[in-house]
């Protein structure tokens, strides 16, 4: 990538902020990176917890003990795709899609059922805009709460 897109992509703190000791500095990520975390933070967000942007944000937790009936699905797409649309201008959205439990293709056995519990991913599939290049980012989501590690 050229600096003009990584210009535009971005450089911000790290999430959650770390302070690099030697440097004297809070660690910074760029470009793709800043985009991954700031959708994690995004989507982690809810409405009202940032005090000067309290439309930030995306009220996940509202869903929390949900059954995922295609309702409750269709209610998480449009908030996440709400979400990007007006917080995250960096990227276009292709696709949502959410996906029930865990998958691991190359090692099926290794998945462990007591962690795929009441876990959904959401996948989002978007277009970097200044790049023109493909991103995917899957946000686990727990709809019963302990459920995670």
């Amino acid at each position: 990538m050229d600096d003009e897109s990584n210009a535009y992509l971005g450089t911000g703190w790290g999430f959650p902020p770390t302070f690099e000791k030697k440097a004297r500095s809070v660690r910074l990520v760029s470009a793709e990176d800043d985009i991954r975390e700031s959708l994690q933070i995004l989507l982690s967000t809810n409405l009202g917890e940032r005090v000067m942007q309290p439309n930030y944000g995306c009220n996940l937790q509202d869903l929390l003990f949900e059954s995922l009936s295609p309702t409750v699905a269709s209610n998480i797409k449009e908030l996440v795709r709400t979400a990007i649309l007006y917080y995250e201008p960096r990227i276009r959205l292709n696709k949502l899609d959410i996906q029930q439990g865990i998958s691991d293709r190359q090692n099926p056995s290794a998945v462990n059922e007591a962690d795929a519990q009441g876990l959904i991913q959401i996948i989002v599939d978007c277009t970097i805009i200044s790049t023109n290049s493909r991103f995917n980012f899957v946000y686990p989501f727990y709809l019963q709460e302990g459920s995670g590690n």
